[in-house]
C-alpha cells in the first residue's frame, strides 16, 4: 500500500517537475503549451447525460470555478480551472467521482501548521511553489523550495514529513 502510494507521488512529481517550468510564474492567465495537448471533450448524443452529470458534480464541489476547461482522457475526465486565485486541476471517472484534485499556489497557501512544519527545518529556503494534492480523503502538500545551491521538495502527509528531492544548482 505505502509503495503505490509512493510510486503515485512520484509520478505526480515527475509531471510536476517536467512542466514545473512552466509554473514558475504561478497563476499566470495563459495554459502552457502542454495544456494544449488534451482534446477537448465532445459531447455527443449518447454521453450528454454522463458528461452533464459529471459538470453537475463539480459544480457541487467546487462552486465558483472561473475559465474551466473540460478534456477527455481515457473515460475520465480532467477538468482545469481556477478558484480562489489558484489553478487546479482535477480529474472525474465517468460517474462523476472526483478521483484527485491538485491546486498549484505559493507559500500564502500553505495552512500554518504545515508552514512552520517546512520552514523548522528548512528556515534558510524561499518556498517558491506549493501543490495541494487531495485524493481518497487525503491531503498530501509537495513542497518546491530553493536557496543559493538548492532545489529540495519535501511532501507533508498528516504531520508527517519527507525529502522527495535534493538537486544542487550548477
Amino acid at each position: 500500500m505505502k509503495t503505490q502510494i509512493i510510486l503515485r507521488i512520484s509520478g505526480c512529481l515527475l509531471s510536476i517537475l517536467i512542466t514545473g517550468s512552466s509554473f514558475a510564474q504561478i497563476v499566470s492567465s495563459s495554459y502552457t503549451q502542454t495544456d494544449e495537448k488534451l482534446s477537448p471533450v465532445t459531447v455527443t448524443s449518447p454521453d450528454f447525460k454522463t458528461i452533464e452529470h459529471i459538470k453537475t458534480e463539480f459544480n457541487k464541489q467546487f462552486t465558483g470555478a472561473t475559465d474551466v476547461r473540460w478534456y477527455d482522457l481515457d473515460k475520465k475526465f480532467l477538468v482545469r480551472f481556477y478558484m480562489n486565485d489558484q489553478k487546479h486541476q482535477s480529474l472525474f471517472n465517468k460517474k462523476g467521482l472526483l478521483i484527485y484534485d491538485i491546486s498549484f499556489g505559493t507559500e500564502k497557501n500553505l495552512p500554518t501548521d504545515v508552514r512552520k512544519q517546512v520552514k523548522s527545518t528548512y528556515f534558510d529556503y524561499s518556498i517558491t511553489l506549493v501543490f495541494k494534492v487531495e485524493e481518497n480523503k487525503r491531503t498530501i502538500w509537495v513542497v518546491n523550495m530553493e536557496d543559493n545551491k538548492t532545489l529540495i521538495t519535501v511532501r507533508v502527509e498528516d504531520g508527517e514529513m519527507e525529502e522527495v528531492k535534493n538537486l544542487q544548482k550548477s
